[in-house]
C-alpha cells in the first residue's frame, strides 16, 4: 500500500465509529451524496510526503477543467478510505498488528487474575501490618522468618492469658481478670495443655495493692500499675503477671496474651459461629438466667425472643451452634440463683472458656475459614484492636503452623478442683497461699514420662530431724510422676542411719521408679517387713535420714 501523507507526522489509523465515512455509525441511514454533475477524479499519483503541502490551487488540465492538487483535507480523505479498506479485511496474523489470537486474549486473562489476586492479597498483607503492628512485637520483617517459640528447661512453651471487661460499659471492676488460663504447648511432640486458674484463689501478691498484700489472684494485673493509655505499662503489667501466675503453677511462663469481650464477640462473628458441647451433671443441660434481659422486658418478649423458655443461656447437653452473643455469655455464665448445669459454678465457666477457645481454633484454623477472605480480614480486624501480647513478629507462622498441627483430640484439660488440688471456695487443699501439690501435678501431667507411666506409689517419712524434709522431698517425686501416699514423721522406735527404700511388693515391675529413688537417695533396698501400715495403693515406703543436697525445708 502508497505510503500515507501525513500530518504533522502522523498518519490517523483509526477513529471510534466507521471510519471515512464522516463518522456515522449506522451505514443504513448514511446519505448517499449525489455525484451527478461533479468531476470524475481519476486516481492521483503518489504524493512525496517530504514536500510540504501548502496550497490547495487548481491547474489545468488536458480537457481544460481544473483538477484539485493534494491538499491536507484530500490526504486525510486518503487515509481514512485506505484505512475502511484495511478494516474490512482484517489481518491474520496478529504478530503484524492484527486481532489477537484466542492464546494471547487466554494469556491477558489470566494476567488480570493474577493482578486482582496481587492486589487483594497486597491489601490483606498491609491489614496485617498494621494490625501486628499493634499486636505483636517486633518489626515487619519478622514476618518472613518463622523462629520456633521459646521453651522452658522441659521443652515447653507456656502463654498466659487474661482476659479483662474494660470494653463493657458499667462493668464493675473493669481492669480484673476474671478469666485465667495457662496454655501449655509442645511443639515438637505437637501437645498442648489448658490450665485455668480459679479467679478467687488467694495468693501473696509481694506488693501493695488495693485489697492489701494478699488476696484474690485477679486483683493483681491491675495492681502492678494504672496507666491503662500507655503500651510500656501494658508490658509492665503482662511481665509481672507472667512471674507472678508462673510462681503459682511452678512454670517458666514465656508469652502472655491480653484480650478483652470483644475479641471473643468480633472472632466468633467473622467466623460465623462455632460449635461447643455441653457436658453437665444435669440431663437438663446448662441454664443460667442471668443473661434474660437480652432476650426482652417481659416475659411474653422473653418467650418468643429466647425460646423454649425464654433464657438466653439455656442449653442441652451435646453439641450446640453459638453465635458471637451467646459464645460471649456462654463464657461468664457460672449459675446462680435461677440456673441449672453449674455446680461448680466458676468453675464450671472455666471449663465452658476452655470448650470456646478449642472451638474458634478448631473454626479458625479450618479449611473453609482460612479461604474465605471476609473471614480471615475480620479476624485481624478483631486482634488487631483488642489484643495485646509479646510474640514476636517473626513467630507468628510458628503459632499458624501449630495450630493446625496440634489436633484438637491432643489438647487436654487439667482441672484444679477435678482433681482435688483446690476446693469448692477455691483455695489450695494443701493449705492457704501453698501451691506445691499443684505445682507438683501440673509439672507431671505436663511432663508425662517413662517413669511417670509406673505411676509408683510412695510413702516419705522423715528421720532426719529437720522439719519439713519429708514434704520436701514428696513434691519433688511427685513432680517426677509418682503418687505420694502419705507424708510423715518416721516411727520414733527406729533407729535409722542411713536412707531405707522399703519395696513392698518386689514381684511389680517398677524398674524405673526403684532405680530412681536408690540412685536420688542412695537407698538401701530392703523387703523385709514395713515399719509402718501401708495403703493397698502403696508400692515403696521412703525413710530419708540425709536428705540429697539441695533440699529446702518448706515448714
Amino acid at each position: 500500500m502508497a505510503k500515507q501523507p501525513s500530518v504533522d507526522g502522523f498518519i490517523p489509523r483509526r477513529s471510534p465509529g466507521v471510519i471515512g465515512e464522516h463518522h456515522v455509525h449506522d451505514r443504513r441511514t448514511l446519505p448517499r451524496p449525489d455525484v451527478s454533475g461533479l468531476v470524475r477524479h481519476e486516481p492521483l499519483a503518489p504524493v512525496d510526503t517530504r514536500e510540504s503541502i501548502t496550497t490547495n490551487a487548481l491547474t489545468p488540465t488536458t480537457s481544460g477543467l481544473s483538477r484539485p492538487q493534494p491538499s491536507v483535507r484530500s490526504d486525510i480523505d486518503e487515509s481514512l478510505r485506505d484505512i475502511d479498506a484495511e478494516k474490512q479485511t482484517p489481518r491474520r496474523n496478529p504478530r503484524r498488528g492484527g486481532r489477537p489470537g484466542r492464546g494471547k486474549i487466554v494469556k491477558r486473562i489470566i494476567l488480570l487474575l493474577l493482578l486482582v489476586g496481587v492486589v487483594m492479597a497486597g491489601w490483606l498483607g498491609v491489614k496485617a501490618l498494621i494490625a501486628g503492628g499493634s499486636v505483636f512485637k517486633g518489626d515487619v520483617f519478622g514476618l518472613i522468618q518463622q523462629k520456633e517459640l521459646k521453651m522452658d528447661a522441659n521443652g515447653r512453651s507456656n502463654i498466659l492469658i487474661l482476659g479483662t471487661s474494660e470494653d463493657d460499659p458499667g462493668h464493675e471492676g473493669a481492669h480484673l481478670t476474671d478469666s485465667i488460663m495457662v496454655l501449655s504447648v509442645d511443639q515438637k511432640n505437637k501437645n498442648a495443655y489448658m490450665i485455668s486458674i480459679p479467679r478467687d484463689l488467694e495468693a501473696k501478691y509481694g506488693q501493695a495493692c488495693l485489697p492489701g498484700y494478699a488476696g484474690k489472684v485477679n486483683a493483681f494485673f491491675q495492681c502492678v500499675n494504672d496507666d491503662w493509655d500507655s503500651a510500656s505499662a501494658e508490658d509492665e503489667r503482662q511481665a509481672e503477671s507472667r512471674k507472678f501466675f508462673g510462681d503459682i503453677v511452678g512454670l517458666d511462663i514465656q508469652y502472655s496474651v491480653h484480650v478483652n469481650y470483644t475479641v471473643m464477640r468480633d472472632v466468633v462473628k467473622a467466623l460465623g459461629g462455632i460449635t461447643v458441647t455441653i457436658e453437665s451433671p444435669d440431663p437438663r443441660g446448662q441454664m443460667d438466667a442471668n443473661f434474660d434481659w437480652k432476650c426482652g422486658d417481659t416475659y411474653a418478649k422473653r418467650i418468643k425472643n429466647c425460646p423454649p423458655r425464654g433464657h438466653f443461656i439455656d442449653y442441652p447437653n451435646g453439641p450446640v451452634e453459638l453465635d458471637a452473643e451467646h459464645a460471649l455469655y456462654l463464657a461468664q455464665a457460672r449459675g446462680d440463683a435461677e440456673n441449672w448445669g453449674f455446680p461448680n459454678s466458676n468453675f464450671e465457666r472455666e471449663k465452658n472458656q476452655q470448650k470456646i477457645l478449642v472451638a474458634i481454633k478448631d473454626k479458625a484454623m479450618s479449611t473453609g475459614t482460612l479461604t474465605n477472605f471476609g473471614k480471615v480480614t475480620g479476624l485481624v480486624d478483631a486482634l488487631g484492636n483488642n489484643l495485646r501480647t509479646n510474640f514476636d513478629t517473626s513467630e507468628i507462622r510458628t503459632l499458624m503452623t501449630l495450630g493446625t498441627d496440634i489436633p484438637s483430640t491432643a489438647i487436654q484439660s487439667i482441672s484444679l478442683i477435678d482433681n482435688d488440688l483446690v476446693g469448692g471456695d477455691a483455695q489450695p487443699l494443701a493449705g492457704r497461699y501453698n501451691f506445691t501439690q499443684i505445682q507438683a501435678f501440673i509439672k507431671k501431667s505436663l511432663n508425662s514420662s517413662p517413669l511417670s507411666r509406673e505411676e509408683a506409689h510412695v510413702i516419705v517419712l522423715n528421720a532426719s530431724g529437720v522439719s519439713g524434709v519429708a514434704q520436701t522431698e514428696a513434691d519433688k517425686l511427685m513432680a517426677l510422676g509418682m503418687e505420694i501416699d502419705d507424708v510423715d514423721n518416721a516411727p520414733a522406735s527406729g533407729t535409722y542411719t542411713k536412707n531405707i527404700l522399703y519395696q513392698v511388693d518386689p514381684t511389680k515391675k517398677q524398674p524405673l521408679s526403684l532405680a530412681k529413688l536408690t540412685q536420688t537417695y542412695g537407698a538401701v533396698v530392703r523387703t523385709t517387713e514395713l515399719p509402718v501400715t501401708v495403703l493397698g495403693t502403696t508400692d515403696f515406703v521412703l525413710i530419708i535420714v540425709d536428705p540429697p543436697a539441695g533440699s529446702e525445708s518448706t515448714q
